[in-house]
């Protein structure tokens, strides 16, 4: 009988170089971890990124890796998968490789809905090369790159990816393994892309700057947890997000024997899309942090649909050296 797998049993001897402090150690326990729990087989394991301080998540991960160029690696990781179906695909990528010049691979990798886990570390800062504002930094960011403030509107990832046509969409916490690693199982379950938003702290670029909800002192005020099925409640159960239907906004109400009852809380939906989008463009700051699984609506993924209209069904009918000397291989139909 085999040893069941531990986080240990994902780990390479490659010395871990990230900043001390940086959250990216966090995540990287958390995934060797939560693989381990499902019992992931290492040699069906593929983790691809493109260039950043997260891109070096496949050097740590004692499966298959692939550390490719700026913003493209969501076309390797889409080679990779449409090759060999069987492989468990996970995409690492971070605000600046990912939304910036890695945008538009990153929305077609969506629309499509390649069968991999999409793990976006958001920072809100270039980390890798010296914190530069990135495309989510906030207005107002001071960095080398805007000195006297950033003026761009940012971009919200979870916005982008509903927009782009996402079928699966959450967020998480880098330091938050607990409710963290229920996210990375369910993305990986999920049959197509599953595009999982961490945010995660720059110890030295961008120190804090999710604080205002990250903190534990105050994340039952900050944070409320996504679960389908369940009403949306946070602060210990004595606030809640109502449906204004007047607006067809979301509003804070309180919740309780004196308040309003439980029954006026809205009851999270995550196969809702506008509701999707109401939860992922609620205001940082007036409203609690939306968390978890927010949208999962399945659909056919493209390699599914890529093999039932492959002409052989993926079956081999030459060798590449053959059709290499044979020298044109194209027939008039």
């Amino acid at each position: 009988m085999n040893k069941p797998l531990t986080a240990k049993d994902f780990a390479t001897d490659q010395e871990v170089r990230w900043c001390p402090g940086c959250g990216d150690y966090a995540i990287l326990k958390c995934v060797q971890k939560t693989l381990a729990d499902v019992e992931a087989d290492p040699d069906k394991t593929v983790f691809v990124s493109g260039i950043g301080c997260s891109s070096r998540f496949p050097y740590y991960m004692n499966a298959y890796g692939f550390h490719t160029i700026h913003g493209r690696a969501p076309a390797f990781a889409t080679g990779l998968k449409l090759a060999n179906p069987e492989l468990d695909v996970w995409l690492v990528t971070g605000d600046g490789d990912g939304l910036s010049i890695g945008g538009n691979n990153l929305l077609h990798v969506l629309r499509r809905n390649v069968d991999m886990a999409v793990l976006l570390f958001n920072n809100e800062i270039y980390g890798l090369t010296k914190g530069q504002y990135s495309p989510t930094s906030r207005v107002g960011t001071r960095s080398p790159s805007t000195p006297s403030g950033s003026i761009d509107a940012p971009v919200s990832p979870g916005a982008f990816a509903l927009g782009a046509n996402a079928r699966f969409i959450a967020r998480g916490i880098d330091t938050d393994a607990k409710n963290l690693s229920p996210v990375l199982k369910a993305a990986r379950e999920f049959k197509g892309a599953a595009f999982v938003e961490i945010f995660q702290n720059c110890i030295v670029y961008n120190k804090d700057v999710f604080d205002g909800f990250v903190a534990k002192k105050t994340a039952p005020e900050t944070q409320i947890h996504c679960e389908h099925g369940k009403p949306l409640l946070f602060a210990k159960g004595e606030k809640g997000l109502k449906l204004n239907t007047s607006t067809l906004t979301l509003e804070i109400i309180d919740v309780g024997e004196n308040a309003a009852p439980v029954e006026d809380v809205l009851v999270h939906d995550e196969t809702n899309r506008v509701m999707a989008q109401m939860l992922l463009t609620l205001p940082m700051g007036s409203f609690p942090m939306p968390l978890g699984v927010i949208y999962r609506a399945p659909a056919t993924s493209f390699d599914d649909a890529f093999t039932h209209h492959h002409p052989t069904q993926r079956k081999r009918t030459g060798k590449v050296a053959d059709a290499l000397r044979k020298g044109s291989v194209w027939k008039k139909g």
